[in-house]
């Protein structure tokens, strides 16, 4: 009988942990964010990011793919695209 003998390197391994922990947090900060601060409905961020949240500051920003808030004027905000 053979058995098939998987081989996965730490480096693949490290790369699928991070991947799973961004996406985990980039949920969880989303999640945080649509409880705690309001959703700009009909701008989107400079590259086209969405939503866009206003916090209790009055400041916006988005969540990156990391789960970072991002930061961004009013100014650089764009309309929404019609659908």
């Amino acid at each position: 009988m053979m058995l098939g003998v998987v081989f996965v390197t730490r480096a693949q391994v490290d790369t699928a942990v991070k991947k799973a922990g961004n996406k985990t947090a980039e949920l969880a900060s989303k999640g945080k964010s649509a409880v705690v601060d309001e959703v700009y409905k009909d701008k989107v961020g400079p590259a086209g990011q969405s939503p866009i949240y206003i916090d209790h500051s009055s400041k916006y920003y988005y969540v990156d793919k990391k789960g970072k808030k991002v930061y961004v004027s009013k100014a650089s905000l764009k309309d929404k695209p019609k659908t």
